[in-house]
């Protein structure tokens, strides 16, 4: 199997070098280019095609959500993984409705940005505990009402699906939950589009914010 092609994207060369040595650790993810603003984030990208992109969300120049979509729209085979600091909620729901491929903190556990990469470039979706809990919390003032309309949602789901609901939450692509579930990846993914239809959400970040509002994923 190739190596996961990770293009990063931030203005500060000490935030790169630290991201590049931590996912450099993992022998299965090479980062073939870097970014120090959106638009270079954005030619980066066309240049190399990447299975990621890695993302800080404040960026001179073009920011980092905009060049996100642009991303999204330009290059729709690669991944777009946020990295968000506390205090940047409002950003990181509107990175949400644009399809982001999931949020890392990026003051948080170190061991999350290969995490986070590997369930994004496996068509996943990866939400840091922290970032979880304020992106459940900006979505809508009152957590107890989002916690009990994610559980009624979430009746409206069959066993099964609840159980491949869950392991969206916790980040896995389909061909992971396939081998945890014991199923055909062909199945997850249908499981995956019905469960997405029924609870009325565009992509897979916003069924595993669900997943995580109804108890059924850790992180809260």
């Amino acid at each position: 199997m190739h190596a996961i092609r990770v293009v990063l994207a931030d203005d500060e060369p000490v935030i790169r070098a630290g991201v590049r040595a931590i996912l450099a650790a993992d022998p299965g993810i090479e980062v073939v280019a870097e970014a120090a603003d959106g638009r270079e984030l954005v030619d980066a990208v066309l240049a190399h095609r990447p299975d990621v992109a890695l993302v800080d969300i404040r960026m001179p120049a073009l920011d980092g959500l905009a060049a996100a979509a642009e991303v999204r729209r330009t290059a729709p085979g690669t991944a777009v993984l946020i990295m968000t600091s506390f205090g940047e909620d409002a950003y990181v729901a509107r990175a949400l409705g644009d399809g982001a491929a999931g949020f890392l903190l990026k003051t948080g556990d170190p061991r999350e940005f290969p995490l986070g990469v590997r369930a994004a470039a496996e068509g996943g979706a990866y939400l840091s505990p922290p970032v979880a809990a304020r992106v459940i919390r900006g979505l809508a003032g009152d957590r107890l009402s989002r916690s009990a309309a994610a559980r009624e949602q979430v009746a409206a789901l069959t066993g099964r699906e609840r159980e491949v609901l869950a392991l969206v939450g916790e980040g896995m692509s389909n061909a992971g939950i396939a081998a945890r579930l014991h199923l055909a990846e062909g199945s997850v993914k249908t499981y995956v589009s019905t469960i997405m239809g029924k609870l009325g959400v565009p992509n897979r970040v916003r069924a595993a914010v669900i997943a995580h509002e109804a108890g059924l994923a850790g992180g809260r």
